[in-house]
């Protein structure tokens, strides 16, 4: 068995363990990366990129259908679609970005190991691969191991009856009727996009609303209201009891407030959660700290309990966000390089692409009190009267911003509506900042664009916006210049 020995040694090549390689490695590291599906992880490979390339493709098809006609165009009443190119199609995507990690890896003279990955000591592991098993001997390791779909009693994933979104993203053909299991955001990503796609899709959530504790409340109204006029229908407080196979597909037995009822479908879509991979790699044989909910104990600077060994990504912590992910897999490359580097962010900013997208950063109103921000101020500036939204015909949806009443300081932005997954950086980079409503109120903003409604939302939370009517707030005088502008 042969023994290769490294700098540093990366266990995962998802969107926090490709970036911690690449990084300790320009860092002047000897580094690998041991991978034992694919290079890029779930998300480059059966997560974010192929569902984004499937909801672009859905959304291509709705606007043609229904706002086509309006522009004047002359669509067909039928435009087929070839579900086998389509997947050839979203393929391509998750090769080419796979393939450009492969390259930066090799560029960055990382090297690449695929196969097995176990812990014998936490000084060494080993790696089964195809051309056999080798020894890794390391003085730093970092866990980027991932996780994978919670399943729930009596809904085994096959991939055939049952999906995980793995399997979901997979099909090649029609589903004319879906159940999806949960209301968060995966089951309403991939939901919605097949419904867009002529699919009947039924959602069953057990909590009394979609995306509970996700999202702003106000912003998953409006999503349930385009849920609705889709064509989805949506359960809410419905606890999927048990299915069974039929003559011509499934029928799921569903507990509806105390009252049960059946649901005939083609195919089941499990999305109710994900779980940490701490179970694996021999983690817990070595003797890392393992929390009560599956996360490796790690502290600011991602360290475990274990010298030399961190842990970055979904087997570390929430939010379980590739972005996250790979802030942190930069972070941990720069502490073993030596860096003084911790985690200090003040917001992890989050997507939802379902339609209309919901994006946000900060605190939700509720969050906000809880922390004892007791007196907000919010405003609300819609897209419906911004002339860009309105140009394309995507006007549902608003920018809604939260800050303190007395300092003014900007504590989350929720924004629904088109393009929201683009317009959130800002807010972002204004809560990291510890920005002022008045810097994004007096930040000249581009016309005609969709982030006029950022500066726009900002004038409402002050009380004198202009493209709406307010009525006037005290003390919503426009105030002056900052003394050092």
């Amino acid at each position: 068995m042969a023994t290769e020995k490294f700098d540093v040694c990366v266990i995962g090549a998802g969107p926090g363990g490709y970036v911690a390689a690449i990084r300790a490695a320009q860092l002047g590291k000897k580094t690998c990366v041991i991978e034992r599906e694919f290079l890029g992880g779930v998300c480059l490979n059966v997560g974010c990129i192929p569902s984004k390339a499937m909801i672009t493709a859905a959304h291509f098809h709705h606007r043609m259908m229904h706002d086509g006609p309006t522009m004047g165009f002359q669509v067909p009443e039928v435009v087929k679609l070839d579900y086998k190119k389509l997947q050839e199609w979203k393929q391509s995507v998750c090769n080419k970005m796979s393939g450009g990690v492969a390259q930066l890896l090799k560029g960055n003279s990382v090297t690449v190991m695929m196969g097995e990955a176990t812990f014998t000591s936490p000084k060494s592991l080993t790696v089964k691969g195809k051309e056999g098993t080798t020894t890794i001997e390391a003085a730093n390791y970092v866990i980027a191991t991932g996780s994978r779909p919670i399943e729930i009693p009596g809904f085994a994933i096959d991939e055939k009856d049952v999906l995980s979104s793995t399997g979901a993203l997979a099909q090649d053909k029609k589903i004319e009727r879906l159940v999806v299991i949960g209301g968060g955001y995966i089951g309403l990503e991939i939901g919605s996009y097949m419904a867009k796609l002529g699919s009947n899709v039924t959602v069953l959530e057990a909590a009394p609303a979609l995306l509970n504790g996700l999202a702003d409340p106000d912003c998953v109204q409006v999503v349930a209201r385009r849920l609705k006029k889709n064509g989805v229908e949506v359960m809410l407080s419905a606890k999927a009891k048990g299915w069974k196979k039929t003559k011509d597909g499934v029928e799921v037995t569903v507990d509806v407030e105390g009252k049960e009822q059946t649901i005939k479908a083609d195919k089941i879509l499990l999305t109710v959660g994900r779980r940490p991979n701490s179970d694996q790699a021999g983690l817990k044989a070595i003797g890392l700290t393992i929390d009560s909910k599956g996360f490796v104990t790690v502290n600011g600077q991602r360290k475990t309990n274990l010298p030399g060994i961190y842990a970055i990504g979904d087997v570390a912590c929430q939010p379980m966000l590739a972005h996250k992910a790979s802030h942190e897999g930069v972070l941990v490359a720069e502490v073993i390089a030596g860096h003084n580097r911790a985690y200090d962010a003040k917001t992890v900013p989050a997507v939802i692409f379902v339609d209309p997208e919901i994006a946000s950063a900060g605190l939700m109103e509720s969050e906000a009190r809880a922390k004892g921000h007791t007196d907000l101020k919010i405003g609300k500036f819609p897209f419906a009267a911004n002339g860009r939204a309105v140009s394309m015909m995507e006007t549902e949806g608003f920018v809604k911003i939260i800050a303190d009443a007395k300092t003014h300081v900007v504590l989350g932005v929720h924004i629904v509506g088109p393009e929201a997954s683009n317009l959130i950086s800002e807010a972002a980079l204004a809560i990291e900042m510890g920005a002022c409503v008045e810097d994004l109120a007096l930040t000249i903003h581009p016309h005609p664009t969709l982030g006029e409604t950022m500066m726009e939302a900002a004038e409402a939370t002050l009380g004198h916006a202009i493209h709406i009517i307010q009525k006037p707030l005290q003390g919503s005088a426009r105030p002056g210049p900052r003394a050092n502008a």
